[in-house]
């Protein structure tokens, strides 16, 4: 076994640190066989604490222990930068000028690979200022590019967890997908080809499914293709036949003009015959009218006479008539005077009667009047029982008006203690309103969280001690801005973490959560003995001086339990929040306050104290921007405005009770008040009633005097009555002697009028007959005038008609004046219809058919064409492609056959050397491939699962499921199952051990060794910051011992050897 030794300063830039390693146990001729591509040296300048220092590995395993702190992971970040790796992939920074030394402007990393026949030299210069590298080949300027084909050359794959492995990434192995694990694991140890053919197969299933895509929608396209040029089809023969249909029409309406010219000449012929004929009536009917004429005039004179005589005879009748009339309505007049005055009488008589009625009544209500007055007793002295009335009245109204007051004040004061009220609800809303956008960030952010956070809610029953929510809700920060320090200084993972009380409670929440309900969430338990009141280590008074204004504790608010686990974990009550004048001064601040966490404006400052030298070593980090915290709630503000609103509640029912007490009082004092007014009302009416009576009396005696003076003489009356009637009926007498007079007369003129109207109606009668039959000469001669007119008009019409028919028929057929019908046209109407009824029939029923095939013009025929074309070549696409698609599948199942079969062969072999290894540990592992669908290639996975214990089944490996140590034990068994079978010239495992009992660290270390250490394995870095007694070694490891410190001698003046017999002489003196 060789053993060497690194040593460096660690002191500051100002200070020159040496490192160096020498080989012991080996002579110049055993010198080590390198794998190819493994690493034969590092060489680093200024790169982090290191000033300059020299590594030389040896060929099998290779143990770097070293102190934490000391620089062992330094090595490992330089072989990753050094092999063109990212920064980003150790996890430590995202900038590669932040691995230079502080206060260097340039670091060196050099790398030498073992390769035949000579040695590959790669050197990268870092430059801090604008952040670049410069790449060297054995010195020689290069390119990057070029540097990372000469590594993937020799397989070397720093980006690789299957052979590269930082302390930073260790979780990470367990968190690769199964996809992801089988891609790393193919790099690392398969053939070449292998990952090549897994390539090849997802992007031959790639070409396959869009080539099987483009088949079917081009298939589709083709079939909607096929489909549409047969309706385009069917659309060519209903053009042609609507074609055949036009042309019909067009030969009908030329032939239509015609027809109708040779109709309407016949007509004209007929007409002109019957117009002379009428001509020839009309003329005969003229002669024979004359005489009649004459006769009706002689007749018409006679007839006039007769009826002047009669006209006036009837004026004479109606003159008697009238005068009649004037008789009757003044015998009418004297009737209605006769009635007038038996009226009058009559409405005397009534209005006796009455007045003796009314004298009767009056008599009577007197006499009544009378009896209640005499039975009424004396009037007694109302006046003191009417004045202790109006004396309580006046103490019940004052009484009134003091509650009246009272209630109107305790009103005033519940108005306020509502409107305070009001207020401190809706301030209590906008501070819920804070909590609900708390639980949206949760949500958002941590789904799985939220899920039990509902889940507790509904479920808090099931616990037995109290369980906290999420520390992210349950903390409240009183200043907005301070957030940032309670974020920085508490992991993420304790932010949505529960706080439980129980050890109990929280172990049954995880199995709820993680088991059964697969969901990912954190949990931590407060201690048992209380640390939440813990006392700083001093006065924050004595910080004020270095700018410190708080601690940590008392920038927050949570409950109990929470500020327990923080005391206890985090140590807050004892962590000081400074300002920017803690960071001008904070050199001074390390130094004197002994302070191990300190927080300055925007800066965390962490510092440590070496082992070695005991000197105060500092790291500062910039303040992430606060995220969780940002919304906070005042806890004493809500407390103050529940306890206001606890008071003000139990003011609001004292007075809603003094106000019921009121008004019950209030309404007593109204019915008293009733029945003492009703009193007073009644006392008063009985003082009044006997004035009221003598009164009405006096007014019914005055009322029966005036009833006496107005008495009626009835029979005076009745004598005046009759008198005026006798008058009235001598007047009646004369007036109907006088009419019946012009009676007569006006008989005997009626008489004469009669005979006069006798003669005229035979006149009459003649006069009828006679212009009867000149009306009936007449109506025939104004026939046969009107029939002449028409069939004259017409025989016009005609022959315009006529003209206007031939010039369209000649239009139509484009015809000259001149020119004769053609004789295909005559040909062709010879077929067609002679009548306009049948043209007009047929003419109709074809322009039906013609309108059937809507839609259709010359372009359809173009289109079916076009489509016809179309099709053909698409046809021949789709056949191209259809071929292609085979192609694609024969090669598919050729390459599968080359990956899948000696990818299945290398997993066996990994299950059997890592189910070898878990069988030493009494545990069991499996490796297995793992497959959802043998056609989606990129869905292959290595699928790794353990058992620990006997009791429980085998669970895969996840983040999540296993501990740390299970988990570290489970990715260093799966590495060491992949040592043998690797083809990578170097595997690099930082720190994997941690985490791990006692028995696992040995037991994986006896494998590693073991394992590492056989002549075909590759070369293997472990880097550990400590390791247990008594382990087993082999020669062919290599330990690579870093230490530090101010005493430390340089590397020049180091001696391995000397050292070594230097030992083994002490060894052997101490032994006698």
């Amino acid at each position: 076994m060789a053993v060497a030794t690194l040593g460096k300063w660690s002191l500051g830039a100002c200070q020159r640190g040496a490192g160096g390693s020498q080989r012991a146990a080996r002579s110049a001729e055993a010198r080590p066989r390198f794998v190819e591509g493994s690493i034969v040296r590092i060489f680093m300048e200024n790169f982090l604490t290191y000033d300059v220092c020299e590594v030389r590995p040896g060929p099998n395993l290779n143990m770097i222990v070293g102190a934490n702190g000391t620089g062992k992971s330094s090595i490992v970040c330089a072989i990753c930068l050094g092999l063109a790796g990212k920064p980003s992939f150790i996890g430590r920074a995202d900038k590669v000028g932040l691995f230079v030394k502080q206060g260097c402007l340039k670091g060196v990393v050099e790398i030498e690979l073992s390769k035949t026949p000579d040695n590959i030299i790669i050197t990268r210069e870092i430059q801090v200022v604008n952040n670049t590298s410069a790449w060297f080949i054995n010195r020689k300027p290069t390119t990057l590019k070029t540097v990372e084909e000469q590594i993937a050359a020799l397989n070397i794959q720093v980006d690789n967890l299957c052979q590269f492995l930082p302390q930073d990434k260790v979780g990470e192995f367990a968190k690769l997908s199964k996809i992801e694990l089988l891609e790393a694991t193919e790099k690392s140890i398969g053939p070449p080809e292998m990952y090549h053919f897994h390539c090849e197969l997802k992007n031959f299933r790639e070409k396959e499914r869009e080539l099987e895509n483009l088949c079917k929608d081009k298939t589709n396209s083709l079939e909607k293709m096929k489909q549409r040029i047969e309706r385009y089809k069917q659309d060519v023969e209903r053009y042609h036949e609507r074609k055949r249909h036009l042309d019909l029409i067009e030969m009908l309406e030329r032939k239509r003009p015609w027809v109708e010219y040779e109709n309407v000449r016949q007509q004209h012929e007929e007409v002109k015959q019957r117009r002379d004929q009428a001509k020839e009536e009309l003329k005969n009917l003229k002669e024979m009218q004359s005489p009649v004429t004459k006769k009706i005039q002689e007749t018409e004179e006679y007839f006039k006479s007769l009826d002047m005589k009669i006209r006036d005879k009837a004026a004479e009748i109606k003159d008697v008539s009238q005068k009649c009339k004037q008789k009757q309505d003044a015998l009418e007049m004297k009737d209605k005077q006769i009635e007038e005055i038996h009226q009058a009488l009559r409405m005397k008589k009534d209005e006796e009667m009455d007045r003796q009625r009314k004298i009767h009544n009056t008599h009577k209500i007197i006499e009544d009047w009378k009896n209640e007055l005499n039975t009424m007793a004396v009037s007694e002295n109302l006046q003191p029982e009417t004045d202790a009335v109006n004396n309580e009245l006046k103490k019940l109204q004052e009484e009134r008006a003091r509650i009246d007051s009272d209630i109107s004040d305790l009103k005033a004061e519940k108005m306020n203690q509502e409107r305070e009220n009001k207020r401190i609800i809706d301030r209590l809303g906008q501070l819920n309103n804070i909590m609900n956008m708390k639980e949206e960030n949760l949500k958002g952010r941590f789904q799985d969280t939220h899920s039990a956070l509902m889940w507790l809610r509904k479920n808090k029953d099931k616990f037995k001690k109290k369980v906290c929510e999420p520390m992210m809700l349950e903390i409240n920060v009183k200043d907005n801005r301070h957030a940032k320090y309670v974020e920085n200084h508490i992991s993420a993972s304790d932010m949505r973490a529960f706080v439980f009380e129980s050890q109990e409670d929280m172990e049954m929440f995880l199995v709820e959560m993680r088991d059964h309900q697969k969901l990912r969430v954190n949990a931590v338990c407060a201690p048992a003995a209380s640390c939440a009141e813990s006392l700083s280590s001093r006065p924050i008074e004595e910080l004020h001086r270095y700018g410190f204004f708080s601690y940590l504790r008392e920038l927050f608010d949570a409950p109990h339990p929470v500020m327990s686990y923080l005391c206890s974990q985090y140590r807050v009550h004892d962590v000081p929040v400074g300002t920017e004048k803690t960071r001008n001064m904070i050199e001074r601040v390390i130094q004197e306050t002994e302070l191990k966490h300190i927080y300055t404006a925007e800066e965390k400052y962490i510092v440590k104290v070496s082992t070695y030298t005991n000197l105060r070593l500092s790291t500062n980090t910039s303040l992430r921007a606060a995220q969780f915290l940002t919304s906070s709630v005042d806890t004493d503000e809500r407390r103050h405005l529940e306890n206001q609103q606890q008071d003000i509640s139990n003011t609001l029912k004292s007075l809603d009770l003094r106000l019921s007490t009121l008004f019950e009082r209030q309404k007593h004092l109204e019915r008293r008040d009733n029945e003492l007014r009703q009193r007073k009302k009644e006392l008063l009416e009985r003082g009044n009633r006997r004035r009221q009576l003598e009164s009405k009396i006096g007014v019914k005696y005055d009322s029966l005097r005036q009833l006496e003076q107005d008495a009626i003489n009835l029979e005076k009356e009745s004598q005046q009555a009759n008198v005026k009637v006798k008058e009235i009926n001598i007047q009646k007498a004369r007036l109907v002697t006088e009419l019946m007079h012009l009676i007569k007369n006006c008989i005997s003129l009626n008489i004469l009028k009669a005979d006069l109207v006798l003669q005229s109606t035979t006149v009459a009668a003649e006069k009828n007959r006679l212009e009867s039959e000149y009306k009936a000469a007449s109506a025939q001669l104004r026939a046969a005038e009107q029939q002449f007119r028409e069939l004259d008009d017409r025989k016009r019409i005609l022959t315009e008609n006529c003209k206007e028919l031939l010039k369209k028929a000649r239009q139509v057929c484009k015809l000259s004046p001149d020119q004769h019908l053609p004789k295909e046209f005559q040909t062709a109407f010879q077929a067609l219809p002679t009548t306009l009824e049948e043209i007009d029939a047929f003419l109709n029923e074809e322009k039906t058919r013609a309108s059937c095939f809507t839609g259709l013009n010359a372009s359809v025929v173009e289109e079916y064409n076009k489509q016809t074309q179309e099709i053909q070549q698409l046809t021949e696409y789709l056949e191209e492609k259809t071929n292609e698609l085979d192609n694609y599948k024969q090669n598919i199942s050729q390459v599968k056959e080359r990956w899948l079969n000696p990818l299945k062969k290398l997993i066996e072999q990994i299950n059997e050397k890592f189910s070898n290894f878990f069988s030493s540990m009494q545990c069991v592992g499996e490796v297995d491939l793992h497959v959802e669908n043998e056609e989606e290639y990129d869905k292959y996975g290595i699928r790794i699962r353990v058992k620990f214990h006997s009791s429980t089944e085998l669970h895969e490996l996840t983040p999540y499921h296993q501990s740390g140590g299970e988990k570290s034990v489970s990715t260093m068994l799966y590495l060491m199952a992949l040592q043998e079978l690797n083809r990578c010239p170097f595997r690099v495992v930082d720190e994997i051990n941690q985490g791990m009992d006692p028995m696992n660290e040995r037991r994986v270390f006896e494998m590693v060794v073991k394992t590492a250490c056989k002549e075909s394995t590759s070369q293997y870095f472990f880097i550990t910051p400590k390791l247990l007694q008594n382990l087993t070694y082999n020669d062919k490891m290599t330990v690579l011992f870093v230490y530090n410190g101010p005493f430390m001698l340089e590397a020049n003046k180091w001696n391995l050897k000397a050292f070594c017999r230097r030992r083994r002489r002490l060894g052997r003196m101490d032994e006698q």
